[in-house]
């Protein structure tokens, strides 16, 4: 990616296992207000009783916006679940 490219929106679906490394590398691209759309955060139920390598991926993933005081975050509950990460 070029240095100077900026996003006000980024769709995240890719291999699970990467999410985390996904969104750091994205999240300082995204302009304040820019919104980070995550799909399949509630994985089918699995982050209640995660087993998989990538159910736990989902979690830390989970866990790690939950954290990042650059960020506001809502997870909904449609599907699969989606979370929306705005930028502050």
């Amino acid at each position: 990616m070029p240095s100077g490219l900026a996003f006000d929106l980024v769709f995240l679906d890719a291999d699970k296992e990467n999410y985390v490394n996904y969104y750091e590398a994205v999240l300082p691209r995204l302009r304040p207000g820019g919104l980070l759309v995550a799909d399949n955060t509630l994985w089918s139920g699995k982050v209640l009783d995660p087993k998989e390598k990538s159910d736990h991926a989902i979690v830390a993933f989970n866990t790690h916006v939950h954290g990042d005081a650059r960020v506001e975050h809502a997870l909904l509950s449609v599907r699969d679940g989606v979370m929306l990460i705005r930028m502050k």
